[in-house]
């Protein structure tokens, strides 16, 4: 019988997870016995061992004197240090699903988790503008069911919207209606803590792009920088204090109620629209 090929090559840090997993495995050790050692919870080593957090050094160096590997994880990590990063959306994806607080600050479009379907395949017809329905409807189907998390009390969600999401008409003034009135509604339940940063807020520590944190229970606080076609994690404690200011800087000067208000102009804007015909 064949092996099923892999969907995508797995990444640096999924192959140094597999090796991590090998090695405990043959100390006969469990994720919680080597977490307990390095003061880490097993949660996190099983993070490591999918590719999901990077391995730093000062982990390896430890990894290496509790599962004798010879030095091999501090090799690995000390030759990838100078390494151009990668993309790692895949892995982002990932952290998502497992973290309890999830803040975001958007500048050009709505966050995955909180698209319609309409909204979501406008956005990537802009991307694609050639490809076949059916691709997009395969592209778009892992976002939609990524957006059922807001289903259930967890993670907490505060998302900022730059004034330029709610003015940008992707898909046209019905989608982006219907688009704005979900969040509103996402809001009035009290499902998600929304904002808007308006143009009159001026520059802003995240003015040069996307910004995700997530927090969890059994880890450390991650950030995700998203920019064309890639995006980068960053796990370093002192970074990651940065970009958890930033937010906050972020946040103090963004404008609650404002959504709401979008939603009913552009409906508005719709039906001016469907009465009149478009503007020439």
């Amino acid at each position: 019988m064949q092996p099923k090929p892999l969907d995508t090559a797995p990444s640096v840090h999924a192959l140094i997870g597999a090796e991590l997993r090998y090695q405990r495995e043959k100390k006969e050790m469990s994720q919680s016995e080597v977490g307990r050692l390095l003061f880490l919870t097993g949660a996190f080593i099983g993070m490591l061992e999918s590719g999901t957090r990077r391995m730093r050094p000062e982990i390896a160096i430890k990894l290496d004197e509790i599962l004798d590997s010879g030095g091999y994880f501090f090799r690995v990590c000390a030759a990838l240090k100078d390494l151009r990063q990668p993309d790692q959306s895949t892995e982002a994806v990932k952290a998502e699903q497992s973290a309890k607080r999830i803040q975001e600050y958007a500048p050009q479009h709505i966050p995955g988790i909180l698209q319609t379907k309409a909204y979501a395949q406008a956005a990537l017809r802009s991307c694609l503008p050639t490809a076949a329905e059916e691709a997009i409807n395969e592209l778009i189907t892992p976002a939609l069911e990524r957006a059922k998390m807001l289903q259930h009390p967890e993670p907490t969600v505060w998302t900022v919207l730059d004034e330029a999401v709610l003015q940008r008409m992707i898909g046209g003034p019905a989608v982006m209606a219907e688009a704005l009135r979900h969040i509103a509604e996402l809001g009035r339940r009290r499902r998600i803590v929304v904002q808007v940063l308006p143009f009159a807020a001026g520059g802003h520590p995240a003015i040069d792009g996307a910004l995700k944190l997530m927090a969890f229970s059994d880890a450390p606080t991650l950030a995700y920088l998203k920019c064309f076609a890639s995006g980068q994690l960053v796990d370093d404690p002192a970074a990651v204090a940065q970009y958890e200011f930033a937010f906050s800087l972020i946040g103090a000067s963004a404008d609650s109620h404002r959504v709401h208000g979008q939603a009913l102009r552009t409906e508005k804007q719709t039906r001016s629209q469907s009465e009149h015909g478009p503007a020439v």
